[in-house]
């Protein structure tokens, strides 16, 4: 079996080489033509969604966001917590168990975008009660959430704390945790201030099988 001569190997070899390949702009627009042209609005899902914020640019570019980034993501998700009127933090935590439970909301089948016909779909990556026996990892377990932070009555002096920080979390987890995986509850409208209570108190109250 006879070999190519060196000198055609080199040539094809620099042949091959010829085109330089898409620089990083270039393969950034082309992801992006690929998307816009591979979905379409349907429903309540339109192609609005396919447009990243800063926060999702810069935490889904592969790498971690420089200390600069990552503090900017961070106080701009803490000026959008809205703090729930009179200082109400918890509602009933059995319709907060109900929400937690619930992972429709906000897909093209849908009919509505307000965030009453959404749940939270919290065991999707969070373990709550002992009781539930299919939930997710993703995040940190949930279990006697209010009880490890020191709420055991109403009158505790932990409990302004863990009510701030908590709401502030479902609110926006962004604010703690730059590139956090955790839906923007409140910021992106995904559930209204009622329902956030409901969640709170499912999370807090002393009465909640959470913290039994």
């Amino acid at each position: 079996m006879k070999t190519l001569p060196l000198t055609l190997m080199a040539a094809l070899a620099l042949g091959g080489c010829a085109t330089p390949p898409p620089s990083d702009a270039e393969l950034d627009r082309m992801a992006a033509h690929m998307m816009q042209t591979s979905f379409r609005d349907q429903g309540i899902a339109k192609l609005d969604r396919l447009e990243q914020d800063f926060t999702q640019a810069a935490c889904s570019s592969g790498k971690a966001p420089d200390a600069a980034t990552a503090a900017r993501i961070q106080t701009e998700a803490r000026a959008t917590i809205k703090w729930p009127a009179g200082g109400q933090y918890l509602g009933d935590w059995r319709e907060g168990e109900k929400i937690a439970q619930n992972g429709r909301g906000m897909t093209w089948t849908d009919a509505s975008t307000a965030p009453s016909a959404n749940g939270g779909n919290c065991y999707n990556c969070h373990q709550i009660s002992k009781q539930e026996i299919s939930y997710g990892t993703i995040g940190p377990s949930l279990y006697q959430y209010g009880k490890r932070r020191g709420v055991t009555s109403m009158s505790a002096p932990a409990v302004q704390e863990a009510f701030e920080y908590t709401w502030a979390k479902i609110y926006n987890a962004h604010a703690f945790n730059a590139c956090s995986s955790m839906p923007r509850f409140g910021a992106k409208h995904l559930l209204d201030e009622t329902q956030i209570r409901h969640l709170m108190a499912l999370l807090l109250d002393p009465k909640s099988p959470v913290n039994q």
